[in-house]
C-alpha cells in the first residue's frame, strides 16, 4: 500500500494571514491525518485524578443526575452558544439500574488479555495492526479498566451475540468508529464473522451475524453534519465547506430503522474548513481570506453535535437508544506528527500523572452539554441519549497507539506516526466492554420499566 504525500497549506503562510492560539492550530495536520488513513484505507474485507479538583466529574455528575445547565460562554471567542436549557428540570433519561459510574477509574494489570491476536482475527486494517509489523513492547496489551466502585466484565462474545439477536447497531462517525467497530469484530471472531451485506463500494457498509439476525453498519459521517470538500486547485489543504444547520443526509436517513447508533466525532473539525448556516458564509477555519470571520474548531464543534442531535429528534420512526461516545484524545509528544510527533509511552498514565486540558476539555465539555440538551428534547417523545465516555479512560492510554508500526520498520513509505487511531488489539477493546455493559443496563431498565 503506498501512502501519498500530504500538500499541507504553509505555516508561514497561514500564519500571515490570521492570529489564531498556536495549540489549536498545530491540530490541523492532526485532522488531516485522519482523512489520508480514511482514504487510503482498503475495504474492510474477511479473511487518579483528584475527583475533588477535577473539572471533569461536575460535568459527568451533571449528565448522571440532572439537565441543569452548564455556564454559558460568548459566541465571538468562537466558542458554543449559550443553551436554552432551564434549571431544576427533570432527569431526562430513566435511572438505570446499576450505579457504578463506568467511565471513573483507572487501568490495572491483566495477564489474560489479549483476547485474539493478528492471526485470529483477519479484519485489522494493516495501519493498526502493530503486532504484524513487529511492535517489540507488548505490555501495552496487559492492562484492563477497574472503574472505581464495580467491575468491568470483560467482553463476552456469546453474552453480547444473545444480546442483540434480532437487533441492529450503527455506528456513525469517522475512522476512529471504524476502528472501534473493527475491534468488535475481533472480539466477536471467537463465536464467528459476519457475512458482507453492503450494497455500495464506499465507506458505509454493512454486515450480517445471519444465525443471530444482528446487523452491524459504519456510517461515514467525520463531520456529522453536510460537508463538501473544496476542489478548488488552487486550494492545497483539502478544506470542506461545512453546513452546520443541514442535516447529513449519508446518515440521517438510514438509521430509522436501528435499534442502537453510536455517534462520535473529533479530530476532523482541526483542518481547514469554510462554515455555512442558512446558506451563507459564517465563519472559517484556516482560510486565507481576510473578509471572513475567524473562528476556532470548537464554533463548528459544537453546532455540528447540536445538529446531529437535533436530526435524530427530528426522525419520526425512530425509537433505537444513541450512545454519544466521547472523542479519544491524541498523544502526540516532542511535536505534531509532521515534526518529528510521536507516542512512544510503554505504560498508561495514572490519572493524577495528566489533565484533560485546553481544546480536549473544552470538546469534551461540548459533547455534554450537546448531551444533555439533546436527552431534553427526546424526552418528550421517548428518546434515550446515554453517554458512552471513552474520553477519560483513553486520555490515560498514550502507550496503545500505532506509532510507526502501521508498517515494517524498513519499509519506506509516506505515511506519519499515528498516534490517533488505536492497535488492533489493543486499549480500544475496551470500549467493547463498556459497550456490552450499557447494552445490559438498557435491557435492565426495560425489563424493571
Amino acid at each position: 500500500m503506498k501512502f501519498q504525500a500530504l500538500d499541507l497549506p504553509s505555516r508561514k503562510k497561514r500564519h500571515e494571514t490570521r492570529k489564531q492560539a498556536p495549540k489549536i492550530a498545530s491540530l490541523i495536520v492532526l485532522a488531516i491525518l485522519l482523512s489520508v488513513i480514511s482514504v487510503y484505507s482498503p475495504p474492510l474485507q474477511f479473511r487518579k485524578f483528584s475527583e475533588a479538583s477535577s473539572p471533569l466529574d461536575s460535568l459527568k455528575e451533571s449528565i448522571n443526575t440532572s439537565l441543569q445547565s452548564l455556564p454559558c460562554r460568548p459566541e465571538d471567542d468562537g466558542s458554543q452558544p449559550c443553551s436554552n436549557t432551564e434549571e431544576g428540570e427533570p432527569e431526562a433519561r430513566p435511572e438505570v439500574v446499576e450505579k457504578c459510574d463506568l467511565f471513573a477509574g483507572e487501568w490495572v494489570p491483566n495477564p489474560d488479555a489479549p483476547y485474539y491476536t493478528n492471526t485470529t482475527c483477519y479484519v485489522i486494517q494493516e495501519h493498526q495492526n502493530c503486532l504484524k509489523y513487529g511492535r517489540p513492547d507488548l505490555d501495552f496489551l496487559k492492562w484492563r479498566w477497574k472503574p472505581d466502585g464495580c467491575e468491568l466484565p470483560i467482553f463476552d462474545p456469546h453474552q453480547f451475540l444473545e444480546l442483540v439477536r434480532g437487533k441492529s447497531i450503527a455506528f456513525v462517525g469517522d475512522s476512529v468508529s471504524r476502528n472501534h467497530m473493527q475491534s468488535l469484530f475481533c472480539l466477536l471472531s471467537k463465536v464467528l464473522y459476519p457475512e458482507e451485506i453492503s450494497s455500495t463500494t464506499d465507506e458505509s457498509r454493512q454486515w450480517k451475524y445471519k444465525e443471530y439476525n444482528f446487523k452491524i453498519s459504519i456510517l461515514w459521517a467525520p463531520y456529522l453534519v453536510r460537508s463538501a470538500e473544496i476542489t478548488s486547485p488552487n486550494d492545497k489543504a483539502r478544506s470542506f465547506g461545512l453546513y452546520l444547520d443541514e442535516f447529513d443526509e449519508n446518515w440521517t436517513t438510514k438509521i430509522e430503522g436501528y435499534d442502537y447508533v453510536v455517534i462520535s466525532g473529533g479530530h476532523w473539525f482541526f483542518r481547514p474548513a469554510m462554515l455555512y448556516e442558512n446558506g451563507r458564509i459564517v465563519g472559517c477555519l484556516y482560510c486565507p481570506q481576510e473578509n471572513v470571520t475567524h473562528v476556532t474548531p470548537l464554533f463548528s464543534y459544537q453546532r455540528a453535535f447540536r445538529t446531529a442531535f437535533r436530526a435524530i429528534n427530528s426522525l419520526g420512526n425512530f425509537k433505537g437508544v444513541t450512545f454519544l461516545r466521547t472523542f479519544s484524545p491524541q498523544h502526540f509528544e516532542n511535536g505534531t506528527w509532521d515534526s518529528g510527533g510521536n507516542c512512544v509511552r510503554k505504560r498508561p498514565y495514572k490519572r493524577n500523572e495528566i489533565l484533560l486540558a485546553d481544546n480536549n476539555l473544552e470538546m469534551y465539555k461540548i459533547q455534554l452539554q450537546e448531551l444533555k440538551i439533546a436527552q431534553k428534547e427526546g424526552s418528550k417523545r421517548g428518546l434515550k441519549f446515554r453517554l458512552f465516555d471513552a474520553t477519560k479512560p483513553m486520555l490515560l492510554r498514550p502507550d496503545g497507539h500505532p506509532s510507526i508500526y502501521g508498517h515494517w520498520p524498513s519499509q519506506t513509505v509516506e505515511m506519519p506516526n499515528d498516534c490517533v487511531h488505536w492497535c488492533l488489539p489493543g486499549p480500544i477493546d475496551t470500549w467493547n466492554d463498556f459497550f456490552l455493559e450499557l447494552l445490559k443496563r438498557e435491557e435492565s431498565e426495560k425489563s424493571v420499566a
